[in-house]
């Protein structure tokens, strides 16, 4: 597909990223490989992919300068974006708020600090650009509570924003690979607005919720039920219309909770950011984008969805990737459904997306951007991601009649 070519031009995901660097030195050098070796490459991407994933860094802080507070990065898809992101890095700061670019040559991009850095700030250059724009509850300056969800593998923390005024609409909120419930707070700020009560979730294996038996991701097909506690705590407490979000591997996560859920009846809507809506979707497309040997990912994904590939992949039970697929199974979706993703998401193509908007347009609406790449909307186009949302659920009749259409 068209946006699937169009995002193969911009780069494989950490997801394969990390597993591959060494095993691509060793196919770059061999002229031809052996059944063998490419079974051990197939092997070492399937145990990634399940592996939950540490922050690398994919940037370097060229110039910091305290006197005018901006700083300089390395070009590359990300740095070069307009809008407004966060930068992890090491020093007298681990992390830090960035604006506007300023400017940008072939050497670098600068930007504004939104963090205030010292005279004597010292940061290392090595650095990791993110979405996340605010990283502690307390930066949204919103009365929170924190909490703790009782789930099968341990109680997992929870953020709970309650709405200004009562309500029974509440917003569960799940966030992807590799990263923990803080990607989720951009989204904080306009659920409080519409008076809409936020629960920011986190679940087994993120690193913050307990760590199940083999330590591995389901990529969805677990760990929806620690999401489905934190509905029932929701209930509990008197939620009765529950609008699930999730950001990419989290839309997945969430794709399973509206399919398997006990509390279906109590979810009136879903959200999805740069969601994956079909794993091997996800893995075909990043394996091309490095120029794997499609038999590589034919290997991986077996291994990855048979009884025998877990002595390998030390998942304990296959990966479900048929439970997984949901535009497959989109004639068992019951929910509206909003999708925001772009067409130049870098890591996860938007082909899924658009395929179940055309399987189920009767429920599936699909906002489309551009350049914004993945679970970097909001932070590209903060007006357009607000509005489309808000009108979304305007339409649903999850808003109060009191809110301003404007939020």
């Amino acid at each position: 597909m068209k946006n699937s070519r169009r995002a193969a031009r911009l780069g494989a995901s950490p997801v394969l990223r990390g597993a591959l660097s060494g095993a691509l030195v060793g196919l770059a050098a061999a002229t031809a490989l052996t059944s063998a070796a490419l079974g051990a490459v197939a092997i070492r991407v399937a145990r990634q992919v399940v592996t939950p994933a540490v922050r690398r860094a994919d940037t370097r802080i060229l110039a910091l300068d305290p006197a005018s507070q901006t700083v300089t990065l390395e070009r590359n898809d990300d740095t070069t974006l307009p809008g407004r992101y966060g930068l992890f890095t090491r020093g007298t700061e681990d992390y830090v708020k960035l604006g506007s670019v300023l400017a940008e040559n072939d050497g670098g991009v600068k930007r504004k600090l939104l963090t205030h850095v010292g005279h004597d700030a010292r940061l290392s250059a090595e650095a990791a650009f993110s979405g996340w724009y605010y990283d502690r509850p307390e930066q949204l300056q919103l009365p929170f509570s924190s909490q703790l969800i009782g789930s099968a593998v341990g109680p997992c923390p929870a953020w709970l924003f309650p709405a200004g005024t009562e309500t029974d609409v509440w917003c569960i909120q799940v966030h992807g690979r590799g990263t923990t419930r803080a990607e989720c707070l951009r989204a904080v700020p306009l659920m409080h607005g519409l008076g809409i009560s936020t629960l920011v979730v986190s679940y087994r294996n993120d690193g913050e919720a307990p760590r199940s038996r083999t330590g591995t991701y389901g990529l969805g097909a677990t760990e929806w039920r620690d999401v489905d506690a934190a509905i029932g705590f929701a209930r509990r407490a008197g939620a009765r219309r529950i609008v699930l979000m999730g950001w990419s591997m989290g839309g997945a996560v969430v794709l399973q909770l509206a399919l398997s859920s006990a509390h279906r009846d109590i979810i009136a809507g879903i959200v999805l950011d740069s969601p994956v809506v079909d794993w091997r979707v996800v893995l075909d497309y990043q394996a091309r984008t490095l120029n794997l040997p499609r038999s590589v990912t034919n290997i991986a994904i077996s291994a990855l969805e048979s009884d025998w590939g877990t002595a390998f992949t030390r998942t304990g039970r296959p990966i479900p990737f048929d439970r997984l697929d949901v535009v497959a199974r989109a004639g068992e979706l019951r929910h509206p459904i909003l999708i925001l993703h772009s067409d130049d998401d870098g890591f996860v193509p938007s082909d899924a997306s658009h395929d179940l908007a055309v399987a189920r347009p009767d429920l599936v609406e699909l906002e489309v951007f551009e350049v914004a790449r993945h679970t970097k909307l909001w932070n590209y186009d903060e007006q357009r991601w607000t509005a489309r949302i808000r009108e979304w659920l305007r339409a649903c009749g999850l808003t109060r009649e009191d809110v301003p259409a404007d939020g």
